[in-house]
């Protein structure tokens, strides 16, 4: 589920927090980054719950409205096509989420307000307008729904992202990428999935988690050679002016250039300038780009760069 350009961010998150304290400590800091990225897979599961919370809020609407002293026509029968959406039946009895919202003991029931809110943005849409309106059932269509659910109610739900902050520091600026994660797994349902329908793993393999221990470990061990680096290439710059986060992001840039012999400059170029469009100014942006484009090239000059692998030789 931890996709890479995750992993690049927490690596940096963590590597400010370590640089910002007086006690530096490389195993408290790897400690921080796998608790970082747990966290994030937490998120994942309690994200897949509110779905159903919503539409349970729906259900108790419609109790509501038929027990009324004198009930509309539409109060005794009512459009029953999201309470009944077949994917969220599907989230509703699946064993993992279950097992894992079990084990954290997490429920949003001490949130009441927040799902309510959710399903009045939701019945607000024109996603769920379109959705009741249509007379057509399939799976395809609920689990479409579903997915725009994630991506265009919920997201932009400020009150969801204010209780998140609330509940943990480490979910301030991951929702936005749990949630493309989570429509990811919806593609992934169909007619016959049951209760034993598998989400994602944490780590797409092994090899991600070295990559984000290696990552963390060789850019704190090798940091006097990689800060060289930077300020032999930004000669009209004071490096003590430059921003700390952008040296941070360059500084990691350098470090898989040099000790990941797998992973193309290209793609290591790309993704740190794709970070800093988070982190750090226009500026600073164009500033990292300067820079990293001509520490590339010198260490390439240099012979400095091996990389090895399928079609990575002598790039």
């Amino acid at each position: 589920m931890i996709s890479r350009r995750i992993i690049r961010t927490k690596v940096l998150q963590v590597l400010y927090a370590y640089y910002s304290t007086e006690e530096k400590s490389i195993n408290n800091t790897e400690k921080e980054l796998f608790f970082g990225i747990q966290k994030a897979y937490e998120l994942y599961h309690y994200l897949f719950v509110l779905p159903t919370e919503i539409a349970d809020y729906a259900q108790s609407r419609i109790e509501i409205k038929k027990n009324k002293y004198q009930p509309t026509y539409e109060d005794l029968h009512p459009n029953t096509k999201f309470i009944s959406n077949q994917v969220i039946g599907q989230l509703r009895t699946n064993k993992q989420i279950n097992a894992f919202l079990e084990q954290k003991k997490f429920s949003w029931e001490d949130d009441p307000e927040l799902i309510k809110e959710l399903y009045l943005l939701m019945t607000d849409s024109d996603i769920y307008k379109n959705y009741m309106g249509d007379n057509n059932r399939s799976f395809l269509d609920d689990r479409k729904f579903v997915e725009k659910l994630f991506d265009k109610v919920i997201l932009i739900s400020e009150d969801l992202h204010n209780e998140l902050e609330e509940k943990s520091i480490y979910w301030n600026d991951d929702a936005e990428f749990v949630i493309s994660m989570i429509v990811k797994t919806l593609k992934r349902f169909n007619e016959l999935s049951d209760s034993t329908q598998k989400l994602m793993p944490m780590f797409k393999d092994e090899e991600d988690r070295v990559f984000a221990k290696n990552l963390l470990r060789k850019a704190i061990i090798n940091h006097n050679e990689l800060r060289a680096f930077i300020k032999e290439h930004s000669k009209n710059w004071d490096v003590e002016r430059i921003a700390f986060m952008d040296i941070l992001i360059m500084q990691l840039a350098i470090t898989e250039f040099l000790y990941f012999p797998t992973i193309p400059t290209k793609v290591s170029l790309n993704e740190y300038i794709e970070l800093s469009k988070f982190y750090s100014t226009e500026k600073s942006r164009n500033f990292i780009n300067g820079i990293l484009d001509k520490i590339l090239k010198d260490l390439k000059r240099t012979e400095k760069i091996n990389k090895s692998g399928r079609g990575l030789v002598g790039e």
